[in-house]
């Protein structure tokens, strides 16, 4: 039977969890009006902008609770900290997202600026970036994150490179310069978006293996942590000294 700690433990997971689930559907739908113009979806991420600010405090009264509450230590104080981190990005990627939304109406008036290019890709990648990202958060699994770095750093630098572009055409097309002025905007939402994928990977990481990699540059595949695939539960290891 669950002690009263564990079941708050899981309640944190399920709402970080949601959380998650709504911030990816936002970035989706970010994605969709901004590629496809569908404008119908504007309303449901104002209604899941909402919805995600609404867990965000929950999780932050929660953490609150379990800290007041409770002693928690080794492994389980690792995961309160890095669960609590990881919902403040996901806060900020819904954020994100919705200012996406909000500038797409301007950009979509030349969308052959779009196409030129070649932003559904690059917005497809933050999409999935933050998929594989989080995936990570459920499986306890760290096995991919350095990779998942290292895609956010891609996206970074192809953002920069499509900057550098439409910087140039403003130069020489005075009439896109309102269009690409919103387009600029959008590219450093979508670079944001990736860094706040690689905080969460980071976050998963020290949660599976109580180490920090954050400005961390070695490429090299991380060793297994203390959930192994016998471990089904979060407070399995309260023996891990290092917090």
């Amino acid at each position: 039977m669950q002690t009263h700690f564990e079941l708050e433990l899981e309640k944190l997971k399920k709402r970080i969890v949601k959380m998650g689930n709504l911030a990816i559907q936002q970035t989706f739908i970010a994605t969709q009006i901004l590629i496809h113009g569908d404008t119908l979806q504007k309303e449901v991420a104002t209604k899941t902008e909402d919805k995600i600010d609404k867990l965000d405090v929950k999780i932050d009264k929660l953490c609150q609770r379990i800290f007041a509450l409770n002693q928690p230590i080794a492994s389980d104080l690792r995961f309160i900290m890095s669960s609590l981190q990881i919902g403040n990005d996901l806060e900020r990627i819904g954020d994100i997202a919705l200012s996406i939304v909000n500038k797409s109406e301007a950009v979509r008036e030349q969308p052959e600026i779009l196409e030129k290019f070649n932003i559904e890709q690059i917005i497809t990648s933050s999409y999935n970036i933050i998929q594989k990202s989080f995936q990570n958060y459920t499986a306890y699994n760290s096995e991919n994150i350095y990779e998942i770095i290292a895609e956010c750093r891609n996206i970074k630098d192809e953002s920069n490179k499509i900057l550098d572009n439409i910087i140039l055409e403003m130069s020489q097309k005075n009439e896109v310069i309102v269009v690409a002025t919103n387009l600029i905007l959008i590219l450093r939402q979508i670079e944001r978006i990736a860094g706040h994928s690689a905080n969460i990977a980071e976050s998963i990481y020290f949660i599976n293996e109580g180490t920090i990699i954050k400005h961390n540059k070695r490429k090299e595949k991380p060793t297994h942590g203390i959930f192994d695939e016998n471990k089904q539960n979060i407070t399995d290891d309260n023996s891990v000294n290092e917090a």
